[in-house]
């Protein structure tokens, strides 16, 4: 496998460690880089789906004790099924209305244009919501209610359009709906390890077609190097949104999506 391929890969791993648990838009950035990088073809659509495997494993690596507890206690302790049962109801909107529309958003929404549109659009809603009054009322994962989860998960809803961010729609979502910002950022990462895993099995499975054993080292190189930019970069987040507000994010958002569509309009909207 040539070199200058492992390297590409090796850039779309970090690209996708660095954006995947930030309001930023991993998938965005993903399609943008991709396309600058002229990878552009079926392997590289379904190598972008598998390297998320290597940033969520930086999740439940982070919280292992967190997980290892609710898993010991799911059939002692009424909070760790409360915990599960949240996420699930959480999980299932985008599950569904996935499922439903997923050859539609490939065929029409998968483009450099339409995410910097999303990524602009995101950023100033994320503004709008930073000026809202926010009340406080859940300050631990274990405390939210099911309608509470359900909200989130429908926000989760919006993330199916590729540059919105489902961390960005879900974080987001949380503080709407009263969580504190550290929460909002952790059940957003929890509920990023079935949406992930599930869309991850779904586009694998379904383009295997496509991938040949020549093919593991651009993949194993891309897995590693998401998983180990996402652990530094999720640390490092839970340590910024403890005392910082999102609107940095979304003033990137806006200035990268702005600079994204003048680029594509100089180029005649060919891509």
């Amino acid at each position: 496998m040539e070199l200058i391929l492992l390297l590409k890969g090796m850039i779309l791993g970090l690209v996708e460690g660095i954006t995947e648990f930030i309001p930023v838009s991993s998938t965005g950035h993903l399609i943008l880089a991709g396309d600058l990088m002229g990878l552009d073809d079926e392997r590289t659509k379904v190598f972008e789906i598998f390297i998320q495997l290597g940033a969520i494993l930086s999740i439940l690596w982070i919280y292992r004790e967190k997980l290892v507890h609710v898993a010991a206690g799911i059939m002692k302790r009424r909070e760790d099924r409360g915990f599960i049962l949240n996420l699930a109801v959480a999980f299932l909107p985008a599950a569904v209305l996935g499922l439903l529309t997923h050859h539609a958003i490939k065929a029409y929404l998968f483009n450099p244009v339409t995410v910097a549109a999303a990524l602009v659009a995101g950023g100033i809603a994320i503004l709008l919501i930073e000026r809202m009054e926010h009340r406080k009322h859940v300050r631990s994962t274990d405390d939210l209610t099911l309608r509470q989860a359900l909200g989130v998960g429908l926000a989760q809803c919006l993330a199916l359009f590729p540059g919105v961010s489902r961390s960005g729609a879900t974080i987001m979502g949380g503080l709407v709906i009263g969580l504190d910002r550290k929460v909002a950022a952790e059940f957003s990462f929890f509920l990023a390890i079935p949406t992930m895993f599930a869309a991850t099995a779904y586009d694998v499975v379904k383009s295997r077609a496509a991938l040949s054993a020549s093919d593991l080292p651009f993949f194993a190189i891309g897995f590693v190097t998401a998983f180990v930019s996402a652990l530094i970069v999720v640390k490092a987040f839970l340590k910024y949104v403890s005392g910082h507000n999102f609107s940095a994010f979304a003033y990137y958002r806006i200035i990268f999506g702005l600079m994204v569509l003048a680029f594509y309009w100089q180029q005649g909207w060919k891509f």
